[in-house]
């Protein structure tokens, strides 16, 4: 689309919205209802197309278009309790009383890496929160951006709706670039890089709009002494090598005991050994490709600043030869805590692995990162886990125990803090982020 069709699609969502807003709350819920049923009918064809133009693996393809599903049935409970307190007001005869309105118009940016699930988190709660979405999905992924569209969209004609309650602009950084600046857009959710999320949030900051960002992690795996290595080995070959190391919440440092380090990177290389690569299509693969030609460069300008650092390659660090973006999960021990690498988010499957000593240094090194999105620990120690989910403990929006940094419940609020921009999606109370508070 053309910054044209962004002009005429944001007139109809505007129009759509004055329906919309009309309908009870319950009533949009049996709506979004529908719309969960219509994806769950074609979930195989979708998570097939996820899998064909992103990259990820079938099941983790059909997994995100089921997390929409489940999110649209979270949010039809939702429609039937969204409720403001009824206080009491300090003047006789007086009524003090919390509404909560939609917003109006929601702007929905999201990335490549989840190009169904993070669009549902957004438009099912928005949606029973009385707001019309308008989306723009990544430029590489705009087949499954069209597909649900168009499943949408049928579900609201059937009933009377205008499609426009959920309208589609594809294309590039200009559509991005207008919805920041438009003041039309009364809230812009955007999942992206830091480095673009920053630019989004200056925008929309300057004409005093609201933004919901959900940006990088740079997430870390603690490994105590204690530790069940039975767990831990699993939990992190599929938080540091699931979707290709292309998630937000993938793991990047992996902080081990001194006294099981070793242990810990033997095994943790045989098992890296043994992930079937190949076509995401093949029920056998567990790694597909990266998704990008730029992302094959930057793994390998991560592996050789690793390298310079004065990293070791235990295993990986090569470019596969094949056709297709295949790069091998990797493995880089030896570097300091605070190596300028280990810093930096890379969005591929390169796993820093760090020793440590004490408890309050390793919780100091999961925080000194920029980013603070997801972060776990393994441990048998409960005052240790306490601590851990503690004020001193992780400073991010996301804190494990015992499993990986990778996946999240719809049921919670998914963000973080910090660098990862401090938005909130999906459970919890973040509906309340879709709308306005009237008192």
């Amino acid at each position: 689309g053309n910054l044209e069709d962004y002009e005429e699609t944001v007139k109809k969502a505007k129009e759509a919205w004055k329906v919309w807003a009309d309908i009870p709350a319950p009533k949009r819920g049996e709506i979004v209802r529908q719309i969960g049923d219509a994806l769950r009918q074609k979930i195989k064809v979708l998570g097939s197309l996820v899998s064909l133009e992103m990259g990820k693996i079938f099941v983790e393809g059909v997994g995100e278009v089921q997390e929409y599903v489940d999110v649209c049935d979270y949010a039809v409970g939702l429609s039937r309790m969204i409720g403001g307190p009824i206080l009491p007001s300090e003047r006789p005869g007086h009524a003090l009383i919390e509404q909560w309105n939609p917003v109006g118009l929601v702007g929905v940016i999201t990335a490549f890496n989840f190009p169904v699930a993070v669009y549902g988190w957004n438009s099912a709660i928005a949606m029973i929160c009385g707001n019309a979405c308008l989306w723009k999905g990544a430029p590489t992924t705009s087949l499954v951006s069209v597909a649900v569209t168009k499943i949408i969209a049928k579900v609201l004609e059937d009933n009377k709706l205008p499609g426009a309650i959920c309208s589609l602009v594809c294309g590039g950084a200009d559509i991005g670039t207008a919805m920041a600046r438009d003041e039309r857009m009364d809230l812009l959710s955007f999942t992206g890089s830091t480095k673009v999320g920053k630019q989004v949030a200056l925008m929309v900051q300057e004409r005093f709009g609201r933004s919901l960002l959900e940006l990088g992690g740079n997430n870390a795996i603690i490994v105590f002494d204690d530790a069940d290595l039975n767990l831990v080995i699993p939990s992190a070959l599929f938080a540091a090598v699931g979707t290709a190391g292309q998630r937000c919440t993938t793991a990047r440092r992996l902080f081990l005991h001194e006294s099981i380090h070793d242990e810990v990177v033997a095994k943790l290389a045989k098992a890296y050994a043994q992930v079937r690569i190949g076509d995401p299509w093949d029920s056998d693969t567990l790694y597909g490709p990266l998704h990008t030609k730029e992302a094959v460069k930057m793994f390998l300008d991560a592996v050789e600043q690793a390298k310079q650092q004065g990293g070791s390659v235990v295993c990986g660090g090569k470019v596969i030869n094949r056709p297709g973006n295949y790069v091998e999960p990797t493995i880089v021990t030896g570097l300091p805590h605070n190596a300028p690498i280990v810093h930096t988010e890379t969005f591929a499957p390169i796993l820093y692995v760090l020793k440590f000593k004490e408890e309050e240094e390793v919780f100091a090194w999961n925080n000194e990162v920029k980013q603070g999105l997801s972060s776990s620990i393994f441990t048998k120690d409960l005052g240790r886990i306490f601590r851990w989910l503690g004020p001193k403990g992780s400073d991010c929006g996301i804190v494990n125990v015992n499993i990986p940094t990778s996946g999240a419940e719809i049921g919670g609020a998914f963000g973080g803090e910090k660098h990862t921009g401090g938005g909130r999606e999906s459970g919890s109370d973040s509906w309340k982020l879709y709308m306005r508070r009237s008192t």
